[in-house]
Order: structure tokens, then C-alpha cells, then sequence
């Protein structure tokens, strides 16, 4: 497993936080993904065999987030 920290602009209120979950979380491929509301960053915990780095971000802007 691998893990990545990415910054989601929308990721500060309790609606977006918990739509881009469980964006995240319905991926196979992903095992956790947990939200630093503070911050804004999402710590992604995937399986590095079956998914990379650029799918994920594109999976996420493809729902209107912005990565930062």
C-alpha cells in the first residue's frame, strides 16, 4: 500500500468532506482516505498496483474538486 497527502480547495465544510470520501472510498483500489478539515489535505492510503497518483486526482476533479 501507498500513501499520499493532496489538497482539495472545497475540502472545509462537513458536506464536501464527506462527498469527496466517499468518492474515495468507493474505489477498490483505495483502502483510506482521511480529511484534515484544518488543513484541507486528504491523506489517500491506495493500492500503488492497481491505481497511481494521477487517477485519483483525476477521479476527484472529474467530480468538480479542486486540487491545490
Amino acid at each position: 500500500m501507498a500513501v499520499m497527502t493532496i489538497h482539495v480547495k472545497e475540502a472545509t465544510s462537513a458536506t464536501s468532506i464527506q462527498e469527496i470520501e466517499g468518492l474515495l472510498l468507493k474505489m477498490d483500489e483505495i483502502e483510506r482516505a482521511l480529511v484534515d478539515v484544518e488543513e484541507g489535505g486528504i491523506k489517500i492510503t491506495y493500492d500503488e498496483n492497481q491505481v497511481d497518483e494521477d487517477q485519483i486526482i483525476k477521479r476527484i476533479q472529474l467530480q468538480g474538486f479542486h486540487i491545490e
